[in-house]
């Protein structure tokens, strides 16, 4: 389904995926730049009611539309209308990884950017890491505190981690602890009295990815 106007156009449509069909959703701004960056934003996890229309990885999406990038979210499988089970991460990155062949195929030659909330920053940010065509990442909330993280160690692609200051999934002390041990470095944006929900801080979300990009893409 296409949806036109003045404004950004917006395209729903289902991929094949690995478990079955994958339900997206991708944004293009009226003002894309043809050799811009576009980019892929991945939602929370889904056996806690994750799905692409979660309101971070909403307003996360929406500041990088408004800055110029096609942006593309999509359902994991098991959420929403995807097809599959939940697979604990393992499978949800070959979905990712379907859906990035399907950015690139949109945007062909464009640099892309990989960014996540939650679960969706875990999953990103392991996929993003390791594919050539990535160039930059955002972890929002990266849950430092559940999953292992280590393989940042061995990625060397400007990242971006922007982390609550009252979230105890992911402690900020243990962020800027793993920013400081990689190699290239991360840039932490914290925010303030957030949550890991980041409730009543979705502007200063936004706020921090518009920053993201201002230093990684001048």
């Amino acid at each position: 389904m296409l949806t036109e106007g003045a404004g950004p156009r917006v395209e729903t449509y289902f991929l094949p995926g690995p478990a079955g069909r994958l339900e997206c959703f991708l944004k293009r701004p009226p003002d894309t730049h043809p050799s811009g960056p576009a980019a892929v934003v991945c939602h929370p996890h889904p056996l806690f009611g994750g799905t692409m229309h979660n309101k971070v990885v909403h307003a996360a999406s929406e500041a990088l539309v408004r800055l110029g990038l096609p942006v593309l979210r999509f359902n994991f499988r098991g959420a929403g209308r995807s097809a599959g089970p939940h697979d604990h991460g393992r499978g949800e990155e070959d979905d990712l990884r379907v859906v990035l062949d399907d950015l690139a195929m949109h945007f062909p030659g464009a640099p892309l950017l990989v960014g996540g909330y939650s679960f969706g920053a875990f999953v990103g940010l392991g996929v993003g890491c390791l594919d050539p065509r990535v160039m930059a990442l955002i972890g929002i909330g990266a849950p430092v505190g559940l999953y292992n993280f280590g393989f940042l160690r061995d990625c060397h692609k400007p990242l971006f981690l922007i982390q609550g200051e009252s979230d105890p999934l992911a402690p900020l002390g243990l962020v800027l602890t793993l920013a400081a041990m990689l190699p290239e470095g991360a840039r932490v944006l914290p925010v303030a009295g957030a949550n890991h929900g980041f409730d009543d801080h979705l502007d200063d979300v936004a706020g921090r990815v518009t920053e993201a990009i201002g230093w990684w893409y001048r």
